[in-house]
């Protein structure tokens, strides 16, 4: 089946989905903005690392291909720029100092446009700071659903290729074939503790993977949803918590 971009739903994920931002918060160390730089915020979301990051900053402006999140980013952070582009094609006249990006470029599939707009939009020396899902990432998670689609004849859903979750090898090649040079990179498991103790597993679905239930009858949707938070209980569940078995790249680059 072919790739589906996500709708997505600000209240939802600013309601039980805050970790997304809350864990960016240390990726923000390795960016330590200075104030003469000008920095841009690729995949912002509702802009909350965003407006971190202007704190320290000359310049900040925070993009998104989503227009829910941008608006949403727009009506909590005024005095910041925000404009609605897609990371795998987008260009600015003046170029920045740093990107950043957390939790964003594995929604991203073609990696070689995304990293050629990245470089192209740096200036000398800039680097990037990334972290986003790596091999590997909620496997447990996306198995399951795709059992319990696949059982209910859904075959086409159950292949639904969403996302993009690479090796450390696979990127960094990516990388250094566009002419960055990488200066750190790790691969590292990050089980994240989701909000809601009764419907974590079905709230993460309904937030990151709702793409999977197209054309997918409404009366088998819950059912779905049931069926894999029961499943994945045995892993997923630790001391009455839900936890996503999250693992993460977490990169550092300059541009040569």
């Amino acid at each position: 089946m072919k790739s589906e971009t996500a709708r997505w739903q600000p209240e939802l994920y600013n309601n039980k989905h805050s970790f997304v931002y809350n864990y960016g918060k240390n990726l923000l160390k390795l960016l330590d903005p200075k104030p003469y730089e000008r920095i841009l915020d690729l995949g912002c979301g509702s802009g909350q690392l965003t407006s971190k990051i202007s704190e320290s900053a000359k310049e900040t402006i925070g993009i998104d291909k989503s227009a829910e999140m941008i608006a949403d980013a727009k009506s909590k952070f005024k005095t910041i720029e925000f404009q609605v582009k897609n990371a795998e094609n987008f260009k600015f006249n003046k170029k920045f100092d740093a990107i950043f990006s957390n939790a964003t470029l594995h929604w991203i599939k073609n990696q070689e446009n995304a990293i050629a707009c990245m470089f192209e939009n740096l200036n000398p020396n800039g680097r990037i700071v990334l972290e986003f899902g790596g091999k590997g990432n909620v496997e447990t998670i996306v198995n399951q659903l795709r059992d319990s689609l696949n059982k209910r004849g859904y075959i086409e859903q159950s292949k639904l290729n969403l996302w993009y979750f690479p090796s450390i090898a696979e990127y960094t090649v990516a990388l250094e074939s566009a002419g960055f040079r990488v200066v750190l990179a790790e691969h590292y498991d990050r089980p994240t503790e989701l909000a809601d103790e009764k419907s974590g597993i079905k709230d993460w679905i309904s937030m990151f993977a709702e793409s999977f239930f197209k054309g997918v009858d409404k009366k088998h949707v819950e059912d779905i949803k049931n069926e894999v938070q029961e499943e994945v209980k045995e892993k997923c569940l630790i001391n009455n918590k839900w936890f996503a078995d999250y693992k993460r790249i977490r990169i550092v680059a300059v541009k040569e």
